[in-house]
């Protein structure tokens, strides 16, 4: 991936920085693509109809809450994930099957690990604007995720709209102490 979180953020101003502490999980520590949400309420089913759709490239994004008790994601829907073409995953909440999700080719970024599944029942919900760590993650939008976080960028920009180099060379002048800002 050629662009990073951090040289997009000083770049963008309107780029919105997800303040969650995600640990990474996947062969794919950086990953970008248009965002597609599902909402966990009491049961992972509409998480399952949408990973097991074309993922065209895109990051799924998650809503649990930051359910604390449960993990809403593991080895078999990663599976599926590769499988249907996803770029990446993002989780307000926890995972399973670490070991085996560190072998696979995508990225997933969650609050951390815990043994038990979620609840297989329950709608959820799809494709709806979901919002945490104080982020409004839209349907559509470009999420930009690597190891030093999660960003969205403003509607219709894509990284290579957004012109690093500038940004880029005044954090250098900076860091040389030739830049007084």
């Amino acid at each position: 991936m050629p662009f990073k979180s951090t040289d997009l953020c000083d770049a963008c101003d309107g780029a919105q920085v997800c303040e969650l502490p995600f640990v990474g999980f996947g062969l794919r520590r950086a990953f970008a693509g248009a965002i597609r949400t599902a909402r966990y309420t009491n049961g992972i089913s509409a998480l399952r109809v949408l990973i097991n759709q074309p993922g065209h490239g895109q990051v799924l994004v998650i809503d649990g809450a930051a359910l604390p008790w449960r993990a809403l994601f593991g080895d078999v829907m990663a599976g599926l994930a590769v499988r249907n073409g996803w770029a990446g995953v993002i989780v307000n909440g926890m995972i399973r099957d670490c070991i085996e999700i560190d072998a696979l080719d995508i990225g997933v970024k969650a609050l951390g690990t815990i043994p038990r599944r979620a609840d297989i029942g329950g709608r959820g919900e799809i494709d709806l604007p979901v919002h945490f760590g104080g982020v409004t993650f839209t349907p559509g939008a470009r999420l930009v995720a690597d190891e030093d976080g999660v960003i969205v960028l403003p509607q219709g920009l894509t990284e290579s709209n957004i012109h690093v180099d500038d940004a880029i060379a005044a954090t250098a002048r900076y860091a040389a102490g030739s830049d007084p800002r």
